[in-house]
Order: C-alpha cells, then structure tokens, then sequence
C-alpha cells in the first residue's frame, strides 16, 4: 500500500490546522498538553466538553468502516488519518477522553454488533457524548484474559445479564459511561469458551463501584471498578463468542491507534532532546556534544528505533491476516517508551528525583512531578499493560513460528 502523502492530504492538512488553530481556543486552549502519560486526570472537564467540539466538527470516527457521515463523522483515508494526527500532535491538543469508545468499541459494532447497538451507540460516541472505558484485565488475570472469573447471569424476570466480580487497571472508569465488559456467562465454563462481551452502563448505584488505584507518581489514572449485579444491556456478537469479539478488538488496539500514538512519542522525544540542549549549553559543552556520551548515543537511538516503528506500522497498516503484527507493535513500543522516560531522568540529572518542597513525615516522597518525572514513572507500565512483554513473545512463538506451546 502506497503511503505517500499527495494533493489532497496536504489539502486536508491546511483544513485541519485551520480548524484546531480556530477552535483551541477559550477553556480549550488552557487543556493543551493535558491528559498526557501520567496526567489523564488533569481538565477533565474540559477535555469533555472539547470531545463534544471535536465531534460537531465530524472529526471522531474518521477511520470507522462505514459510510462518511453515516453517524456524523468524515470518512478519511489511512493518510488522511495520519495528517490529523499529525496536526492535532503538533498543536500538543488535549488529551482525548473518548479515544476508547472510538478506537476500540465502535470499530468492534460496526465488525461484530448488531444494526441496533450501531444505531444506538455509534452516533453519540461520534458526537463526543459518550465515554468508555474497557473492563478485561482482572486481579490474577492481567495478560492471561482467557482466566477471567467476571460471572453474569441471565435473570430470567426480564431476560437481561447480571454482572458480578471485579476489573482492575481500567482507565477513565471515573468518568466513562459505559463499559464494555468481558464476561464469563455459562457456569462451569473453561479458559475462551463460554465468555460474552457485554455492554454495562457505569452508573448503576450499589451495583458498580470505582475505586481509584494511586500510582507512585500520585497520579490515579486507573481504576478497580467492582460488579454485584450490574446490569449488562447489551451482548455484543452472541452469548459464548466472547473471545472472538474481545480478540478482534485487540486487533484494533494495535492498528492506525498505534501509528497515532507514535506520533505523541515523537513530541515527547523532541522534548527531551530539547531539554538535553539545554543541558548541554549550560555545561558549556560544545554543540552536538555531551559530557556523557552514553545519553547521547541514547537519544540518537531513540531517535532511529521511533522512525524504525513509524515506517513497520506504515508497512502492517494496511495488511490483513498478519497475525503477528500486533505483538510486535507492542513489543517495540513498549520498550522504546520505558527507554525514552529513563533517558528523560538522565538527561535532567539529579534534579529529576527532587521535589519541591523539603523533605516531611507526611510526604516524604513528594515529586515535582514536572513532565520528566511524570514519563518515568508512568512508563514503568508500558511493557506490562496490554499484554505483558511475555505473553507478545508467547504469543508470536505460538501462533506465528509455530512452536510447541509451553507448559503449564
């Protein structure tokens, strides 16, 4: 697939940066550079209400597979999409709060829905209405998705699931309104077999429960959420074919979401490159030099390894049946984003493990928690969310090289 940018990208990309530079303005323009890695709690509020103005621009499902306008939204090419985000990362917009019911839920309706649940939830997520928020992972199976011990049960009063047990690491739990769910819903049942993917409305009083988890940056970006007997409105793709929906859906999560993501890196990389000019002026060092040539040949790797991963998702973007291709996405970008954030502690020196106040018995590990810090940090998650490091290479030795599964 040709990936060339022509006429009418360069086009659309004069269009777009005309409307982010007409409408980041107000409340929005205070949320820019919001919502980031370790800072998905800062302007909530007005990242939602900017979800809304992105959507009555139409720029929310703009890679969905189903006609422009369809549920409010422009049809764009995979270049197009990439020319967006591109703008939108240049102007450092406000972290996207409906980037899970776009990216992730709706691209699975649209694949394994029905024309109800499409008609129902797909034009209020494009018009920034309604945020969601994923319930897999739980306490004893992360990675291991196919060990989930969520039950629900059919109530045979009015034919709808009941959801009971507990999800954890779940982003935006606070302040979605949905969740879809991966649920086990025949009794007895082992590993994939006998899972439904169920949709459940976040706001049901003594039935859903949202506990923050509080991170060693003092941030809580995720959450436990606990189920007793909340009230699954919608199987999505047929009782028992949960895993079929819930695989298909992680295909998603590493496809055009990945290149746009790699577009926040590289904002993030120039970052730290400019912070190590700095540095290096201060030091008196001469331009292109550094008193340690172990951070600079680092950064210089960085550099070549994020230009390295920009053109592989180019290459899988558009490619079918490449079963492989999403665990080493992961696998590239996890590691290379844990690497960015220790070489971004390096850079700043001593100064990135100090706090701003003296030390106290009620805080003693009190961080500035400038962006550096916040990187760091954060990006100790990386090679363990969305699959752990392990289970990619299990994953790509299994199902890709066809070697013997390892026992259990």
């Amino acid at each position: 697939m040709d990936f060339s940018f022509g006429a009418e990208d360069e086009e659309l990309r004069t269009r777009a940066r005309a409307w982010l530079a007409e409408h980041l303005v107000g409340p929005y323009a205070q949320a820019v550079g919001l919502g980031g890695p370790g800072s998905e709690h800062e302007g909530v509020e007005a990242r939602r209400a900017w979800e809304r103005e992105l959507g009555r621009g139409g720029w929310i499902g703009q890679g969905w597979e189903a006609p422009a306008g369809a549920y409010g939204q422009r049809r764009l090419s995979l270049t197009g999409q990439v020319v967006w985000a591109e703008e939108y990362a240049a102007l450092r917009a406000p972290g996207r709060v409906g980037h899970i019911g776009e990216n992730l839920l709706a691209p699975t309706l649209i694949a394994y829905g029905s024309q109800e649940q499409q008609r129902r939830f797909l034009p209020a997520i494009a018009r920034g209405e309604e945020l969601w928020c994923q319930g897999y992972s739980e306490p004893g199976a992360g990675s291991d998705l196919a060990g989930i011990r969520t039950a629900a049960v059919r109530d045979p009063a009015d034919g709808l699931f009941r959801v009971t047990g507990q999800k954890i690491w779940t982003s935006l739990a606070r302040d979605a309104d949905w969740c879809f769910v991966l649920a086990r819903t025949e009794p007895g049942s082992r590993r994939h077999r006998g899972l439904s993917f169920l949709l459940v409305r976040m706001d049901q009083p003594g039935r859903v429960e949202i506990r923050p988890i509080r991170q060693m940056s003092g941030t809580s970006e995720f959450n436990e959420v606990f189920f007793d007997g909340a009230v699954a409105a919608e199987v999505v793709g047929g009782e028992g074919d949960g895993w079929t929906v819930a695989m298909g859906l992680l295909a998603l999560e590493r496809g055009v979401s990945t290149l746009v993501q790699q577009i926040g890196f590289a904002a993030e990389l120039e970052r730290v490159l400019a912070l190590y000019a700095a540095s290096t002026a201060v030091s008196g060092a001469a331009p292109g030099a550094s008193a340690d040539p172990v951070v600079r040949d680092g950064l210089v790797r960085q550099w070549a390894e994020l230009r390295t991963m920009r053109w592989n998702a180019l290459r899988t973007l558009g490619a079918q049946g490449d079963r492989g291709a999403p665990s080493v996405a992961k696998l590239l970008w996890g590691g290379w984003h844990r690497r960015l954030g220790e070489l971004a502690v390096e850079v700043r020196g001593a100064a990135a493990a100090a706090g701003p106040a003296a030390w106290a018995p009620d805080l003693p590990y009190e961080l500035g928690l400038d962006e550096e810090q916040r990187l760091f940090l954060f990006t100790r998650a990386d090679t363990i969310y969305g699959g752990s490091d392990e289970i990619q290479r299990d994953i790509i030795a299994e199902r890709v090289l066809g070697l013997p599964k390892e026992s259990r």
